[in-house]
């Protein structure tokens, strides 16, 4: 199974908007995904205790994690940086085997002219560190608010095809790695 994270708790976020759309393009390739929404985080999970001893109620984010072949990550860029809920929900896994030879691969969403290209810079780093394997394409999707019609799908044609193009070829890259077949 992969796991599609969605790199914000912020309520009606854009990023989850795009996330739908990642979602939709793993159903039409017929590959099991789960979804791991920060919103959805438990709220004992941000207690100080918590470094010391994770809460019982965070178990299935952590699993979530351990049990992919695969990580895709939507994430927003808030004042040039990683969301700071996403910087602590990947503090409070497991370490090393939450990443150890796990593929990564990065969606960057912004209001800005970049895309979040320095939030993905910074994840690229961390996982690095982490000893993740990195899947090299990366789509990067500015000024955000301009790019979802009313019902928050991209409207432009190419970005989608960007996507759809990033997918298929995490998919294949998880698949070589894991020695596995994902799809169908």
């Amino acid at each position: 199974m992969m796991t599609l994270l969605v790199g914000t708790n912020r309520p009606g976020s854009n990023t989850r908007k795009v996330a739908r759309q990642v979602e939709k393009i793993y159903a039409e390739l017929n590959v099991p995904l789960h979804v791991l929404d920060l919103a959805q985080l438990p709220p004992e999970i941000f207690s100080p205790a918590s470094y010391a001893e994770k809460p019982e109620s965070f178990r299935p984010f952590a699993e979530a994690i351990l049990r992919s072949y695969g990580l895709h990550v939507v994430t927003p860029e808030y004042n040039g940086s990683v969301p700071g809920v996403l910087k602590y929900f990947i503090d409070m896994l497991k370490f090393p085997e939450s990443f150890l030879k796990r593929p990564v691969c990065f969606v960057g969403v912004s209001a800005g002219t970049w895309g979040a290209l320095r939030p993905i810079e910074q994840l690229q780093a961390i996982f690095g560190y982490r000893n993740a394997y990195v899947y090299p394409e990366r789509v990067f999707l500015p000024g955000i608010g301009g790019l979802l019609d009313d019902n928050g799908r991209l409207k432009d044609e190419e970005l989608l095809k960007r996507l759809k193009s990033q997918t298929e070829g995490f998919v294949d890259f998880v698949e070589r790695l894991q020695k596995i077949k994902l799809a169908g």
